[in-house]
C-alpha cells in the first residue's frame, strides 16, 4: 500500500497539481492585492478546486489499487 500512495503522491505532485496549483496561487495572490474584497471568494474557490483536485487524485490511486477480496 505505500507503493501505491508513494507513487500517486509523486504523480499528483509533478503532473497535475503542482504546475496548476502553482498558477491558481498566483492569480488569487494578485487578486487578493487588487482587490482585497474579494478575498473570502477566492479562498473559497480555492479550497473548492483543491478539494477537486486531491479527490481526483484519491480515486483515481483507488482504482489502481488490486482488490483484496477473499
Amino acid at each position: 500500500m505505500v507503493e501505491v500512495v508513494e507513487k500517486g503522491l509523486k504523480k499528483f505532485g509533478v503532473t497535475v497539481s503542482k504546475p496548476a496549483l502553482g498558477l491558481i496561487c498566483i492569480v488569487f495572490g494578485i487578486l487578493v492585492l487588487l482587490i482585497p474584497e474579494l478575498l473570502q471568494l477566492i479562498v473559497g474557490l480555492f479550497l473548492i478546486i483543491e478539494g477537486i483536485l486531491v479527490l481526483t487524485d484519491y480515486l483515481e490511486i483507488r482504482s489502481q489499487q488490486p482488490s483484496s477480496q477473499p
